[in-house]
């Protein structure tokens, strides 16, 4: 088997081989082999997506990635420093099944929560970060994913520096009731205290950012940043339609179709998320500076 897959032109060769043999016997695939996109259907080899940061190389579509992936790809080398990564629930809800999966989860993602906190450096520029993380809970925001955002908001806040939070979620965490909706207004008010001191918050969104996320931190940035065709909006198109009774496009709460409409400032493709970061964070640093120098 390992010879089999020694290079490139050997796993494309299978790849052709398997599509042309459906009716003979199984070959023996090794898992992660290929990847097919959940955007166009197409397959590639999941070397290919690795060496193309994740993005499908038929539609351009940016495959989900984790928090620390994200977080290798974005902040330079050794710089990050997490915050709060133990945080957890003590007292989980008496949702039927929730303790199960939130333990489940825990294990399969090594995530104690859907986001990840902490300040790094993009090219040397010193920020905060928030990453949320869909493979945990499809990135629904409870209590802790509040509380994290929150705190890391308050650091920036308390110690002057500029703000990214990366964006993915389904919304509130149905399990934990109102504990979840508080969550809205908690973020949302330490934003606007770091506002208030003249700080920078840019939002990041990735697919897909909805529900009570996005009708919170998500869309209060000073400049909001979006991936190529991520969904983005709060209630589901279904439920809109059946709402307005009319029919809505194709694109309707596809990033260019919010982009259009001047909900989000700009899209940002993944391969540029780092440099374009940077050339904000920089452009920010020397206003600031020209405003003390007045």
């Amino acid at each position: 088997m390992e010879q089999l897959f020694k290079t490139r032109k050997d796993r494309l060769n299978l790849f052709k081989s398997r599509k042309q043999s459906l009716h003979k016997d199984p070959i023996d695939i090794p898992d992660n082999l290929f990847h097919s996109c959940p955007n166009c259907k197409e397959t590639s080899l999941f070397e290919d997506l690795m060496h193309n940061d994740y993005v499908c190389p038929h539609c351009g579509f940016p495959i989900k990635i984790t928090a620390h992936e994200r977080i290798r790809q974005i902040v330079d080398d050794g710089s990050f420093e997490e915050f709060n990564k133990g945080m957890h629930l003590k007292q989980v809800p008496d949702f039927p099944g929730y303790e199960d999966k939130l333990e489940r989860l825990q294990k399969t993602t090594g995530l104690k929560e859907a986001v990840v906190t902490g300040v790094g450096k993009i090219y040397g520029q010193r920020c905060v970060l928030g990453i949320m993380d869909s493979n945990f809970f499809m990135g629904s925001m409870g209590s802790i994913v509040g509380e994290k955002v929150t705190c890391a908001i308050e650091y920036a806040t308390s110690n002057r520096l500029p703000l990214i939070l990366f964006t993915t979620s389904g919304g509130a965490r149905m399990q934990e009731g109102i504990s979840s909706l508080v969550q809205m207004a908690k973020t949302s008010a330490a934003l606007k205290k770091h506002s208030d001191a003249g700080l920078l918050y840019i939002s990041y969104l990735t697919h897909p950012t909805t529900g009570g996320v996005s009708a919170s931190f998500a869309m209060l940035g000073d400049i909001i940043l979006s991936e190529p065709k991520c969904l983005i909006g709060f209630a589901g198109k279904r439920v809109i339609a059946s709402t307005v009774k009319e029919e809505l496009p194709d694109d309707f709460q596809k990033a260019e179709f919010v982009l259009e409409k001047g909900f989000i400032d700009k899209i940002v493709e993944r391969k540029d998320a780092k440099k374009v970061l940077y050339q904000i964070l920089k452009m920010h640093e020397r206003s600031a500076y020209a405003g003390k120098r007045k």
